[in-house]
C-alpha cells in the first residue's frame, strides 16, 4: 500500500451482481431501454405496507416524458408502468367524496374505461434519497387499487394527509421489458 492510498475515499461495493444487473436492482441514475427509448432513474422510492412486505417505484424520464415504474415481488415479481394523472380529471367530486365516506367508490370510470376497486394499502412512503433513520423520511399515505375487468390495466388513488390526494393510471409489463440496464456513472 502506497503511502497516499490510506488517504483515498474507499468506494462502496455495489448491492447488486455487475456482470448481471436486474430491474431489482434499479437505483437512482441508472438507465434502461423501454419501448425502444431510453429511460434514466431520476428517483427512487420504497413503500412499506408491513408485515416486512415492501415495494419499490422509480420516477423515469426519457427526456420528454415523465413515468413512474413500480416493482414489486409478492409471490412473482411484478412491474407496472404509470403516469400521473390529476384525480378532478377522473372525478371533479372524488376528493369531497372520499373525504365524507373515507374511500373511494367501488367503481371509477377513466377515459372510457370502468375501474374497480380491489384493495386498500395503508403503509409508508420515503425517498430512498433520504436517510432511513431519520424520523420524518417516512410519510404515511393509504393507496387503492382498482383494476380493469381483465386486471391489464390499473388506477391508483392514494391519500396523504386529510385533503391531498393523488393518482395514477398504468398497465403492468413483463420484466423482461426492461433492458440494457446501466448502473449510474461514477463521479
Amino acid at each position: 500500500m502506497g503511502l497516499f492510498d490510506a488517504f483515498k475515499k474507499k468506494e462502496k461495493d455495489p448491492s447488486y451482481d455487475p456482470s448481471n444487473i436486474t430491474i431489482k436492482d434499479l437505483d437512482e441514475g441508472f438507465v434502461f431501454e423501454y419501448d425502444l427509448k431510453t429511460w434514466k432513474v431520476e428517483e427512487a422510492y420504497e413503500y412499506d405496507w408491513g408485515s416486512n412486505y415492501f415495494s419499490k417505484e422509480f420516477k423515469i424520464s426519457d427526456g420528454s416524458e415523465t413515468l413512474f415504474l413500480e416493482v414489486e415481488e409478492d409471490d412473482e415479481l411484478e412491474v407496472s408502468l404509470h403516469k400521473k394523472v390529476k384525480v378532478p380529471v377522473i372525478d371533479p367530486d372524488l376528493p369531497d367524496r372520499m373525504v365524507k365516506k373515507g374511500k373511494p367508490p367501488k367503481k371509477l370510470k377513466y377515459q372510457g374505461v370502468t375501474y374497480y376497486r380491489d384493495e386498500e394499502s395503508p403503509g409508508y412512503f420515503r425517498n430512498m434519497a433520504d436517510d432511513e433513520e431519520e424520523k420524518d423520511s417516512w410519510s404515511e399515505l393509504i393507496s387503492w387499487s382498482f383494476y380493469d375487468e381483465n386486471e391489464e390495466k390499473i388506477l391508483t388513488i392514494e391519500q396523504w394527509g386529510e385533503r391531498q390526494f393523488e393518482a395514477s393510471q398504468g398497465e403492468y409489463i413483463e420484466p423482461y421489458e426492461v433492458s440494457n440496464i446501466l448502473p449510474k456513472l461514477q463521479e
